[in-house]
């Protein structure tokens, strides 16, 4: 089968690898039927997530059809179509049981697909843990619509679930990436009273303005003025962060008013600082790390009832043997991308 794979630092490549196997009784093996490319890939490329492993498959947003299953295996059966978790975890340790799955003690747990064991940009997936790993996806929902369940939008769901938001809020978001919007699609189920999108892209803030004109828009020059409108000078009760720039993380906290909440979703190449002098008096509490990508059946009813949509981020569509033209309009941010889904040949 053909397999796009981290080669070296710097080098992805679309070679023939074997068709994976079961290889433990808890393991499901599913055809990929449509995927997608994230930010966190291009770290891969990039040199900047050590862990991952050169010869692995990329890829960890994904759909698929199960093909087989391990003896333990009882979540799912073959011909069950289903999103793939990014996480793998086993449900039973002590960070499981507490719904942090992140944080996985199994030593496959957390990102491991696409990271350190063969991953969804290619025609078939091992999925370890299946019974947590897998979700059948409703007959009335498409594959692109469950496209972005199990990676970007289990982190929407996860930062606004997290943050608390109340219908008396108003909720500042940092970035209007595939992230972001789908930060923004979650938000909306808690119907604060505002909603603040800020983003420096043009392309992007367009986009918001026309898909969820219920969000103020507004560039990082004209943040301040717009959240002290909205909030008689308070700040924003709840700031969630999901660009990750050189400059995003102080704004996070000196938008928010004393005693908010601040989600840190984003993922940043250096260190940031926390100025605790400046800080000190407003009393936040911040919000961190990876997506507990445990919501997933939450999410698929969601989108059966009409109340979540992401298919508008679907700008880009590539058959597999062209992944290599679809990561250079991703990476480049080229015609107005936002997200590129990959389908089999």
């Amino acid at each position: 089968m053909k397999a796009y794979t981290y080669i070296r630092e710097g080098e992805f490549r679309l070679i023939e690898k074997p068709k994976p196997q079961i290889l433990e009784p808890t393991d499901a093996l599913v055809r990929v039927t449509l995927g997608s490319i994230c930010t966190s890939d291009l770290h891969i490329m990039h040199g900047s997530v050590p862990r991952a492993v050169p010869g692995i498959t990329v890829g960890h947003e994904m759909v698929g059809v199960v093909e087989e299953v391990g003896d333990a295996v009882t979540a799912v059966r073959p011909g069950d179509r289903v999103t793939v978790n990014v996480e793998t975890y086993c449900g039973e340790c002590f960070y499981c049981r507490r719904g942090f799955v992140n944080n996985c003690q199994s030593p496959e747990g957390g990102w491991a697909l696409g990271c350190r064991i063969d991953g969804g940009q290619t025609e078939y997936v091992r999925v370890p843990m299946a019974n947590q790993g897998l979700t059948r996806i409703p007959d009335s929902v498409s594959d692109e619509q469950a496209l972005f369940v199990g990676d970007i939008l289990a982190t929407g769901f996860w930062a606004a679930r997290i943050s608390e938001i109340t219908d008396e809020d108003t909720v500042l978001i940092i970035g209007a990436g595939p992230t972001g919007l789908c930060t923004l699609a979650c938000v909306r189920l808690k119907d604060p009273k505002n909603i603040v999108v800020c983003e420096k892209d043009a392309e992007r803030r367009a986009f918001v303005r026309n898909h969820y004109p219920d969000a103020v828009v507004v560039e990082p020059q004209t943040c301040r003025e717009t959240v002290d409108r909205l909030t008689d000078g308070r700040g924003a009760d709840r700031v969630i962060e999901v660009a990750g720039a050189g400059d995003t993380f102080r704004m996070a906290w000196e938008m928010a008013r004393p005693n908010a909440i601040v989600t840190v979703v984003a993922l940043y190449d250096k260190p940031q600082l926390l100025p605790l002098p400046d800080m000190y008096g407003k009393n936040l509490t911040f919000k961190t790390g990876g997506v507990d990508g445990c919501d997933c059946a939450e999410i698929l009813r969601l989108i059966a009832e009409g109340r979540i949509d992401t298919t508008p981020l679907i700008t880009h569509r590539y058959p597999l043997s062209r992944i290599a033209e679809a990561y250079d309009l991703f990476a480049a941010h080229r015609d107005g991308v936002n997200k590129v889904a990959v389908y089999p040949d």
